[in-house]
């Protein structure tokens, strides 16, 4: 793996996680001014934003990422700049008529569709953020193909940093219980920083892409910019729509199960506001590997390189096991003081405890479907996505107004295992995948070791675990640490005693 891929990768986990972090304790911040019953307003609101945001971007992020990897690939760099017109253009159109739908339409959207007409202001206000967005895709997946990573990290801590200072120059100002007037000045804000970050990144971008000069294709970039969007659009639409159709019926399934309509939303919004975000925050590190994989595996794959493809693969599968594993343990294993420590409710933690396994499952799906993407196969992805969702939205319509809460938790590991075992499935076919049993048995042993020994350490030195941020950290801190330790020096030590050559 080249040296540049690692540098990157460090670089950019680094920054998620930095942001990460500002995220969720900007979650903490706003689940306490505006209650569970406000995120979960916030969370619809959001679904639909994510499906209007899906028409915007129409797959460009991808398409740019690979078309300009595979112009560098051929030794085209001249190409690279009529790339990114059509790109822009592409971008453009769509998130114009992404803009002219979402604003006009918000009146039944709001009224209709979610079924609450305080969502009608967010939404038309969501609607001129589009653009802004639709561009930033563009160009991040232009720096993602050059391995510029660093520029676009600037640009996302920036917009990061503009989010969290609107929000709270907004939020004090607005009356208690007004909850539309607070989604409304949440999207606002969004929608503010959105527009910095991209005027801040088309600077970057404008500075970097004149090194690219020299060759250029005489295929035609517009066709094979739709040959490549097309199928992901297609996809992305399909997918989000079912999804965002599944979160809108949520509430409606948990009220007809004999649930209140607040206790319903609020509900809805402890499972989607604070625990997924607190289950996704150790992601960072692969996320980023899933991102970076897809112009190194574009390289190897035009080149014909099948050995280097299938060592990134592999070595990616295992790294990001060892770490899945050990991070589902660690929030399993302290899900009620996070929960309680962050958002001051037991209900949290218990959610927290009962979706962390779910880790595995999300974190090997997310590096697989990256890696796909970088193959090419990106087709097969699609018709993954479209039946993981339309199977969602049977369930939830069937079996939430029956089991209620525990219906929607069983439909969430069904459909991530469902997701998953086609992707790895696909995966194995293109590329010969290395993952045997002891591949989950090291990690599983130690993350259980490493737990074990935490508790009574900590207790012998005096620091006994408290429901307070302060006491989970350090105790996570310390069963990373001795996780770490234990696969480094112990399984590493073994392996190397029985082969020498390691």
């Amino acid at each position: 793996m080249k040296k540049r891929l690692i540098y990157n990768t460090l670089l950019l986990t680094g920054v998620s996680l930095y942001m990460r972090t500002l995220s969720l304790l900007f979650q903490v911040y706003v689940s306490n001014k505006i209650g569970a019953s406000g995120i979960g307003l916030f969370t619809l609101i959001i679904s639909v934003q994510a499906l209007a945001v899906t028409l915007a971007t129409s797959g460009i992020r991808y398409a740019v990422t690979r078309l300009v990897s595979e112009e560098l690939g051929m030794g085209r760099p001249g190409g690279v700049d009529k790339v990114m017109k059509s790109c822009f253009s592409y971008a453009a159109f769509f998130s114009t008529l992404a803009l002219g739908v979402l604003y006009f339409g918000a009146d039944y959207i709001g009224s209709v569709w979610v079924r609450d007409t305080r969502t009608v202001l967010s939404l038309k206000i969501l609607a001129f953020g589009l653009p802004f967005l639709s561009l930033c895709s563009v160009m991040g997946g232009y720096f993602t193909a050059v391995q510029k990573v660093m520029k676009y990290s600037i640009v996302q801590i920036f917009e990061q940093l503009c989010m969290i200072g609107f929000t709270m120059l907004l939020i004090p100002g607005i009356p208690e219980g007004r909850l539309d007037l607070a989604c409304a000045a949440l999207v606002a804000a969004a929608a503010m920083a959105d527009a910095a970050s991209c005027a801040l990144c088309f600077i970057l971008y404008r500075l970097d892409k004149r090194r690219f000069t020299g060759p250029a294709s005489g295929a035609g970039i517009t066709s094979r910019l739709m040959r490549m969007a097309s199928p992901l659009a297609l996809s992305a639409y399909a997918r989000v729509s079912l999804s965002t159709l599944q979160h809108l019926l949520v509430p409606g399934g948990l009220r007809k199960s004999g649930i209140s309509a607040d206790y319903a939303l609020a509900s809805y919004g402890v499972i989607q506001g604070m625990v997924f975000p607190v289950l996704f925050f150790p992601s960072a590190f692969f996320l980023s590997i899933s991102e970076l994989l897809i112009p190194e595996l574009t390289e190897a794959q035009v080149s014909g390189n099948t050995v280097k493809m299938e060592r990134i693969v592999n070595r990616i599968l295992s790294l990001c096991l060892n770490f899945s594993i050990a991070a589902a343990g660690i929030i399993y294993a302290f899900g009620d003081e996070l929960g309680t420590s962050l958002y001051s409710t037991p209900e949290a933690g218990r959610y927290i405890k009962i979706l962390a396994p779910l880790i595995v499952i999300m974190y090997m799906d997310t590096v697989t479907d990256g890696m796909l993407k970088g193959l090419g196969q990106q087709l097969y992805a699609m018709v993954i996505n479209i039946a993981d969702a339309f199977i969602s939205v049977v369930l939830v319509f069937f079996l939430l107004p029956i089991w209620a809460i525990r219906a929607y938790i069983f439909i969430i590991f069904l459909t991530e295992l469902f997701n998953f075992s086609l992707s790895i499935l696909r995966l194995s076919r293109v590329v010969n995948i290395k993952i045997g049993f002891m591949d989950f048995l090291k990690p599983g042993a130690c993350v259980i070791a490493s737990i074990s020994f935490t508790l009574p350490l900590m207790r012998f030195i005096g620091l006994h675990l408290a429901p307070n941020l302060l006491s989970s950290s350090l105790h996570i801190a310390v069963c990373v640490l001795l996780y770490t330790v234990l696969m480094r020096y112990v399984f590493h030590a073994k392996e190397k005693i029985k082969n020498p050559l390691l």
